[in-house]
């Protein structure tokens, strides 16, 4: 499996920074949480590595991969829940790089695709409209929708905000089960305990990187205070690649 590398990464919108000269990278089978105060580039991050933004600086390195390989899950906020499908019609997506455009369905997808739903707590829930089930049911969904996936790289964006305690405590179950099969998982969190019980490696980020390695060592009170300062002290108007004084 390949690792990612981010060399003086700069990406952002508008020709103005979100991430700015960011350098690390994601190893094989690591498990990351990406944390930093709201605006900090977290989820701009996690775009660029699914090849959604271009770099208007530096380089990300994915090895072979390719972008099929890679299992983002959006924001909630991101994802219209009114569109009039089911629940299997939703999950079954991830099998999308199976069937192709004009593939069919084999009684051995269906039986995946319901597995799938009973390994996130879903069975029965096939024939549900997604409009219709509760915030933790949804992100259970999209969870047995990424299993489908099978993908070596998994990319999490604020995966547990807004659910309930059970769905938590189920999909981080999840989670740990990829990191057990060597996936890399890259999440981005804001419950910093969370992190501090999950995830062995964190990425601290206020647009500029704060700290990259062991969880223990980058989530301190000094780095996190700095990563606050700094991104109250940020130039929204800043041009690309044009540091701030510190």
């Amino acid at each position: 499996m390949d690792s990612i590398a981010l060399h003086d990464l700069t990406l952002g919108y508008d020709r103005h920074p979100a991430v700015h000269h960011l350098s690390g990278v994601f190893e094989p089978g690591s498990m990351t949480a990406v944390v930093g105060p709201n605006g900090a580039g977290k989820s701009t991050l996690l775009k660029g590595i699914t090849g959604i933004l271009r770099p208007y600086g530096g380089r990300i390195e994915r090895g072979v991969l390719k972008t099929t390989q890679i299992a983002c899950l959006p924001q909630r906020a991101e994802i219209d829940r009114n569109f009039p499908i089911t629940v299997l019609d939703m999950v079954i997506v991830g099998l999308w790089s199976h069937i192709g455009m004009f593939g069919g369905m084999t009684r051995e997808l269906w039986k995946k695709a319901g597995t799938a739903l009973a390994s996130v707590g879903l069975e029965g829930f096939e024939g549900r409209a997604i409009g219709t089930l509760s915030a933790g049911q949804f992100q259970r969904a999209m969870f047995a929708r990424m299993l489908l996936q099978d993908c070596p790289i998994i990319l999490l964006d604020e995966p547990f905000t807004a659910i309930d305690s059970q769905a938590t405590a189920d999909l981080l179950g999840v989670v740990r089960q990829w990191h057990a099969e060597k996936r890399t998982i890259i999440a981005v969190l804001h419950d910093l305990d969370q992190v501090r019980t999950y995830f062995p490696q964190s990425l601290l980020i206020a647009r500029e990187p704060i700290g990259w390695g062991k969880t223990e060592e980058v989530l301190t009170e000094e780095n996190l205070l700095r990563s606050h300062r700094m991104l109250e002290a940020w130039n929204e108007s800043a041009e690309v690649c044009c540091r701030r004084g510190m």
